[in-house]
């Protein structure tokens, strides 16, 4: 029995503990097996009304079209389909006449928190909790329209389902040979495009009116339903990405001329109506995003130029499928990351960003080292501040400007070594005597390595009389000395330092505009540096700020002043991050604080739906409203 009660005892001492490391555990195991289910299709539309148990208080939803909810009196909550959008954890697309409903939690807890008063706080608080990252919640709202559209093709269309790669019929494949000879001769049924001429919106609707008499004769030579539904979706696709009024017209008009290659490659491959990942969606949505928004009579030019290659390239080769969207979306990418970082006042930000992320780097992986070194050392603190504070700065600067093996970067080194052994007691007349003789040059270096950081005058002289005081008390300390064995040893691993840096531990960089100026001497008017501080993320909006994609377009509300901004360069270590604004300012956000932004809803994405997922809603919403046109 005593055995029995001190295993009770003991379980209620450790309860609270193991109690809430398996709770963590187990919200990331849910999180990882629902975005695993929703990438699979799994739980794209489940109707949860018959598991739902209402209370005699609870109000009893419409007909057969309305989602089920129910709510008490202190609560407000609601089923998942009357959440908006980004705040459901999950919010599926509905076929016609069926409800949109959530995830199953949401509503669960929407219709059991009406019977207890101030329940609903509660729940709110724990729908907070356990939903996942609005990247996730973005990637599941994507997932569910491909859901949908893949549920009405296999519904209509028979042998929909037949995932492997196919070609079109011949009367087809005529068609588009045709349409191809006449883009490629003076009889182009297509804007030219020329050089020299800037697109309108007349021009816009002058591609949907040839677009749209094209899908018409190509329905009209299909052979199969199969094929018929391939053209009506992508040319109600394109016919959404053409009306998307925030793309500039000269941009909409080249989107345009990419309806027929995305064609030939939807007929092909079925996996474009099955996959975001599929190389023609992805480089559409990249193309997008960098443009959306974008003011073309600000800074067009190389941006449109790209555009305008990108197309071209896939026009010249029709019958490669995805391996041409592939290779042009690579060259893409590499030129949004190039471009950006290179535009006006943004190229000289991104030059000093980087020196200053590679001068604080190096000078917290140094304070680390530094810190391990002197660990079990009898140092006197204020040559350990000093060391860690003013002297691991210094050599940063140094290695970052001359290398970290350079003869003066080694002479910086070792007075970090010379000065802990100055400062330690000196029982022996000898060590005195030396301390005396080399004590000039000591403090002659030490004087050089403050100026590099712009240290001069009274701030330099402080340092210097906190450093002689402690030297003379050095010389009256009974305390340990400490052996040249030691100093050496210490030296040594000073001058290959770099062999023991990591970047696990540095944590977040500390960022000012002061550095900016100081360290590096530039004229900073044309930064708005938003350093470290404010509250503190999680970890689930530090991992969407690594994932942020550049060229996205943002609204930024700093300092009560929203500013709307494109993310122009992430740095090598991702923990500075440059937005550029169209009036020229720069604004500089270290990583921490910009997953607080994104956090507080400070800055927000311009638009949180990928291009082709939209243009696929828009798609399905008129079909659902007009089924017969899908095969019509």
């Amino acid at each position: 029995a005593s055995s029995r009660l001190s295993a009770r005892a003991f379980w209620m001492m450790v309860q609270d503990i193991i109690q809430k490391a398996l709770a963590e555990s187990l919200l990331e195991a849910y999180h990882a097996a629902n975005e695993f289910l929703v990438q699979q299709g799994v739980m794209a539309e489940i109707d949860l009304r018959p598991l739902v148990k209402r209370t005699p208080s609870a109000v009893t939803g419409g007909g057969a079209g309305q989602g089920a909810s129910s709510s008490g009196p202190n609560t407000g909550a609601s089923a998942a389909g009357d959440l908006p959008r980004d705040r459901a954890p999950f919010t599926a697309p509905s076929n016609a006449g069926s409800p949109a409903t959530g995830m199953g939690s949401s509503t669960r807890q929407g219709a059991a928190g009406g019977t207890q008063g101030g329940y609903g706080s509660a729940q709110d608080e724990t729908r907070m909790q356990t939903a996942t990252t609005p990247l996730g919640r973005v990637r599941m709202r994507a997932q569910g329209v491909m859901g949908h559209l893949r549920r009405l093709l296999s519904d209509q269309v028979a042998g929909f389902d037949d995932t492997r790669a196919t070609s079109a019929s011949p009367a087809l494949a005529q068609a588009l040979s045709q349409l191809a000879v006449a883009e490629s001769s003076s009889e182009r049924t297509l804007l030219a495009g020329s050089a020299a001429e800037v697109y309108a919106e007349v021009h816009v609707e002058q591609a949907q009116t040839v677009l749209r008499k094209r899908s018409t004769s190509l329905k009209r030579a299909a052979s199969g339903s199969s094929e018929k539904a391939t053209i009506e979706i992508v040319a109600l696709m394109f016919q959404s990405i053409l009306a998307e009024d925030r793309i500039p017209p000269t941009i909409r008009v080249w989107f345009a001329r990419l309806q027929m290659p995305v064609l030939r490659v939807a007929l092909s491959e079925p996996e474009f109506f099955g996959s975001l990942q599929h190389p023609a969606r992805r480089l559409i949505d990249r193309m997008g995003s960098c443009v959306l928004g974008f003011d073309i009579a600000i800074s067009g030019g190389a941006m449109e130029a790209e555009i305008k290659r990108v197309v071209q390239v896939i026009e010249q080769y029709p019958e490669t499928g995805r391996r041409v969207f592939q290779l042009v979306y690579d060259e893409f990418e590499k030129f949004v990351s190039r471009f950006l970082s290179e535009q006006g006042s943004a190229a000289r930000v991104v030059s000093v960003a980087q020196q200053v992320e590679q001068k604080e780097t190096m000078a917290i992986q140094y304070t680390i080292e530094m810190r391990s070194m002197l660990n079990d050392m009898p140092v006197r603190e204020e040559i350990r501040e000093f060391l860690f504070k003013v002297w691991a700065e210094v050599l940063a600067i140094a290695a970052m400007r001359n290398g970290p093996q350079h003869e003066e970067t080694i002479t910086l080194k070792r007075a970090a070594a010379d000065l802990v052994w100055a400062a330690s007691a000196k029982p022996n007349r000898d060590d005195r005597a030396r301390v005396i003789a080399d004590l000039p040059k000591l403090l002659q270096l030490l004087r050089l390595g403050m100026s590099m950081l712009g240290m001069e005058g009274p701030a330099q002289d402080g340092h210097i009389k906190i450093i002689s005081d402690t030297l003379a008390d050095a010389f009256m300390s009974k305390t340990d000395a400490i052996s040249m064995e030691r100093i050496d040893a210490m030296a040594k691993r000073l001058a290959n330092l770099e062999d023991y840096l990591s970047d696990e531990d540095v944590g977040d960089l500390p960022l000012d505009t002061e550095s900016l100026v100081m360290m590096i001497g530039i004229d900073a008017s044309d930064i708005e540096v938003i350093t470290d501080g404010g509250s503190q993320p999680s970890e689930a909006m530090r991992a969407w700020a690594q994932e942020l994609q550049l060229g996205s377009w943002f609204s930024l509300d700093h300092n009560s002043r929203v500013s709307h901004v494109q993310f122009a360069w992430r740095s090598d270590r991702k923990q500075l991050h440059l937005f550029a604004s169209a009036d020229g300012c720069n604004f500089l956000i270290q990583a921490r604080r910009l997953a607080a932004y994104l956090q507080a809803g400070l800055l927000a994405p311009v638009e949180d739906e990928a291009l082709t997922v939209r243009a696929t809603r828009d798609a399905l919403a008129k079909l659902d409203a007009n089924p017969e046109r899908l095969l019509g």
